[in-house]
């Protein structure tokens, strides 16, 4: 059972939503026989009170705060875009800080977020001291969401969600075994983040399932690193396919076996990750993972309020559905 609502006190208490509210508020206009029934009835559900969310409900402007990793990532800028605009309709305002990856840069902005009275939070954390940045929300009580990226353990306090990465993997691993591939490399992704863990454990799983050996091959999942493993792969002749971290760096691959003369979708077989908005502009366009990021931020922006609102707490930890877009760089 989920945590009790003011809609709950009311139907126990036999008294409407409003008058719960003005007991919460200690208006004198309630009598003190149903200020006793509506406390009564927050004692037997275990309602408690949540000041911050109605100090926003009764503020003329809320304002919540959203950190995001790196905004230059077109990912990352279309589920930042999704979650302002639905938090905007909701009628409250967003301040959006981007951290560059840097921890310390991203433990500054929360704090400042926190005093100048944000009454929630939505942050894709960048990696390393997660306690400088998580120990003051604690603190401070404020709901915050980790989204995309799960840093801190204590998804207690701080509930993660991101789309479902390893079914991700195996949809792309499992298609291009399915249209010929012999040998598949991974490329592109931190070593030891746990956001590379996720993405290449379908890949893995569906390899190991065809008895196939794993290429990993590990970087910045930038357009840079995947002009890299364009050139290695050229050079040496590793592979046949290829699942990416991200759609940059195979949008980086495309690029590299372009300028060797070498076409992706007949000469090598690509599948990317996030379907940004430039994989199906490209030539060829690229096969890639569907995240539905802009759904994904509005749906975060949505579970946000509904914390704030009525006290209605994520889950631990939630996955969305991915779905596979089957364009010409995996070959026809």
């Amino acid at each position: 059972m989920g945590r009790p609502t003011i809609i709950d006190v009311a139907k126990a208490a036999g008294v409407s939503k409003s008058t719960v509210s003005l007991v919460l508020q200690n208006s004198p206009s309630v009598s003190d026989r149903t200020r006793e029934d509506v406390r009564r009835a927050m004692a037997e559900l275990g309602y408690v009170y949540n000041r911050a969310a109605a100090n926003l409900r009764s503020a003329q402007v809320g304002l919540v705060g959203l950190v995001i990793n790196d905004l230059k990532n077109p990912f990352f800028t279309e589920f930042a875009t999704a979650v302002q605009m639905a938090i905007s309709e909701a009628g409250y305002a967003t301040v959006v800080a981007n951290t560059d990856e840097d921890p310390s840069l991203q433990a500054r902005t929360v704090a400042a977020m926190i005093e100048h009275g944000v009454s929630g939070l939505i942050i894709s954390p960048a990696y390393g001291e997660e306690d400088e940045t998580f120990g003051p929300l604690e603190r401070a009580g404020i709901p915050a969401m980790q989204v995309l990226r799960r840093v801190s353990g204590r998804t207690d306090l701080f509930p993660f969600a991101s789309p479902d990465y390893a079914s991700g993997g195996r949809l792309a691993a499992q298609h291009l075994i399915d249209r010929g591939a012999r040998r598949i490399a991974f490329a592109g992704g931190i070593e030891g983040r746990a956001v590379t863990a996720e993405r290449m454990a379908g890949y893995l799983a569906v390899l190991a399932e065809n008895g196939m050996e794993p290429l990993v091959l590990h970087g910045r999942p930038t357009r840079a690193f995947g002009r890299e493993c364009a050139d290695r792969i050229a050079v040496a002749g590793e592979c046949d396919a290829a699942v990416c971290f991200n759609d940059l760096v195979a949008l980086g691959m495309v690029s590299g076996f372009a300028s060797r003369g070498g076409l992706v979708g007949r000469d090598f077989r690509l599948v990317g990750f996030d379907d940004i908005e430039e994989a199906a502009q490209s030539f060829p366009p690229l096969s890639t993972v569907q995240c539905g990021i802009s759904g994904f931020g509005q749906q975060m922006a949505q579970t946000l309020m509904g914390w704030l609102r009525d006290g209605t707490k994520p889950e631990a930890e939630t996955r969305t559905p991915v779905r596979l877009v089957v364009r010409g760089s995996s070959g026809e």
